[in-house]
C-alpha cells in the first residue's frame, strides 16, 4: 500500500430495528460518541464532516442535515450530505488523500419504519421511475432480475430447485450470524421451509424472507491521515481501495440484467488500486437487499464464477461452517447477518457493513469472530444505491 490510504481509527454504531421514541438526531449521537471514544478524540479534533441519508427530510421534516449536526457537535466545520454511506466514505478519503483535512467525521442514519408506507412510492421511485409507473413495487425487480437468471442460464428441474434452496439458505445463513451481533435488528434463526413456505403463501419466487426489513438506525466512523492515525492507534485498518460505477436507472433498459455492471467495474477499479488480487480478499460485506442480491453481488465482485453462485452457496450450506467454500477457498460473508438480519437503515447501512468488516480485521468481533487458517489482512464492502444503479466498493485492509 505504497499510495496514502486513510485510516479508520474509530467506529461506533446503534443497534438496528425499529426506533419510533427516539429522534434522527439522537441515533446519530450515540453513534457519533461511539466512534469518537474508539477514537479517543473529542469533537473539537474535527476538520469536516460528510454524513448520509436518504429520505430524513421527508420523514422527519427536519430541514437541511448539515445544520442539525452543526447543531448536534456544536461545530461549524465545513459538512457534505450524501445519499448513502459508502459515498460519504468516498468523498471523505479523496478529501483526507488530497491533503485537505486530517480527521473527518463520517456519518450515516435514516428513520424508515416511522412512515414506511408514505416511502415505499419514494423508494421505487428512486430505484427505478419506469417500473414505478408501470406498477411495480421496490421489490419486483428482484423478482424480474430471479427470472432473468434462471432463463439466462437454463436452469430446470434439479438444478432450478437447488438455485431455490441456495436463496433460502443465504437468508438461514445471514440470521445465524445475527444471533451473535448484539446490534441487529432480527437476531434470531429460522428454518429454510419457513422461507420457502412466505415464497408459497405470497405465490412468489421471493418471498418475506428473502428480503431485508425496514429499519432506524445510525452509524459513525473517524476517518484520519495516517500522520494524524498514529497519534491514535497502533492498529491501522486503512480503506486501501474505493471505487463506484454507475448504470442506467431503468432495470430493463440495461444490457445485462442477470447482473449490475456497476458492481463488477467498481471492483475491477478498487482492486486495481490496492494491488492485489481478487482472491487475497477473506471477508466480505455484500449488500443482501434480497438473498438473490447476495448471489448476485458473489458473481459480480469475482469470487463465484458467472451463472454458478447458486451452486457454491447451496454446496457450502448443506454442512455450513460459517464461510462459503468457493474455488478450494473460504469466504466469510456477512458475518454480522448482512442486511437481511442486521438490518437496512439506507443512510447507515454502508457504516454498519464497515463497522463489521474492521471489527474482524481488528480481532474485535467477540463470539462472532471468523476463525482462519490465515490472518485476516483484507476485507471488502459493497454498496448499492437503488437497483444497481449506483455500486461502491470499499476494499479495507490491515497495514
Amino acid at each position: 500500500m505504497s499510495q496514502i490510504c486513510p485510516v479508520i481509527i474509530g467506529i461506533g454504531r446503534t443497534k438496528f430495528g425499529e426506533h419510533y421514541e427516539r429522534e434522527p438526531e439522537k441515533l446519530i449521537e450515540e453513534a457519533w460518541l461511539k466512534a469518537s471514544v474508539s477514537a479517543g478524540i473529542e469533537r473539537k479534533n474535527l476538520e469536516a464532516a460528510y454524513i448520509s441519508d436518504y429520505f430524513l427530510q421527508i420523514t422527519n421534516k427536519i430541514g437541511i442535515e448539515e445544520g442539525f449536526i452543526s447543531e448536534l457537535t456544536e461545530l461549524h466545520i465545513p459538512m457534505e450530505k450524501t445519499r448513502s454511506f459508502s459515498s460519504a466514505l468516498q468523498n471523505a478519503c479523496n478529501a483526507i488523500q488530497a491533503g485537505k483535512y486530517d480527521i473527518v467525521l463520517v456519518g450515516g442514519m435514516e428513520k424508515m419504519t416511522d412512515r414506511w408506507e408514505k416511502i415505499r412510492d419514494d423508494l421505487m421511485l428512486l430505484e427505478d421511475p419506469w417500473s414505478y409507473y408501470a406498477g411495480c413495487t421496490p421489490e419486483a425487480n428482484h423478482e424480474l432480475m430471479l427470472r432473468e437468471y434462471i432463463n439466462k442460464y437454463d436452469l430446470h428441474e434439479e438444478n432450478l430447485n437447488k438455485v431455490n434452496v441456495a436463496l433460502g439458505q443465504i437468508s438461514v445463513k445471514n440470521h445465524r450470524h445475527a444471533t451473535k451481533n448484539e446490534y441487529a435488528q432480527f437476531p434470531k434463526e429460522i428454518k429454510l421451509e419457513q422461507v420457502l413456505a412466505e415464497r408459497k403463501k405470497g405465490k412468489k419466487p421471493l418471498g418475506l424472507l428473502d428480503f431485508a426489513p425496514v429499519s432506524d438506525g445510525a452509524a459513525a466512523l473517524v476517518l484520519a491521515s495516517p500522520q494524524v492515525a498514529r497519534h491514535h492507534t497502533s492498529e491501522f485498518i486503512c480503506v486501501a481501495g474505493s471505487a463506484s460505477a454507475t448504470d442506467y436507472i431503468t432495470f430493463p433498459a440495461r444490457e445485462d440484467r442477470t447482473s449490475f455492471i456497476a458492481s463488477r467495474i467498481a471492483m475491477q477499479n478498487a482492486l486495481k488500486k490496492v494491488n492485489i488480487q481478487q482472491n487475497d480478499i477473506q471477508i466480505a460485506e455484500l449488500y443482501d437487499q434480497s438473498t438473490l442480491l447476495e448471489m448476485i453481488a458473489l458473481e459480480d465482485l469475482g469470487f463465484s464464477k458467472r451463472g454458478e453462485a447458486w451452486r457454491d452457496i447451496y454446496d457450502s450450506c448443506r454442512d455450513y461452517k460459517g464461510f462459503y467454500m468457493i474455488n478450494g477457498r473460504e469466504l466469510f460473508v456477512n458475518t454480522n447477518g448482512g442486511l437481511k438480519a442486521d438490518g437496512n437503515p439506507l443512510g447507515a447501512t454502508g457504516g454498519a457493513q464497515i463497522f463489521e468488516v474492521v471489527k474482524q480485521l481488528r480481532g474485535e468481533a467477540g463470539n462472532r469472530q471468523v476463525k482462519t487458517s490465515k490472518e485476516l489482512q483484507f476485507g471488502c464492502v459493497s454498496e448499492l444505491e437503488g437497483f444497481g444503479t449506483k455500486a461502491y466498493v470499499h476494499i479495507l485492509g490491515r497495514s
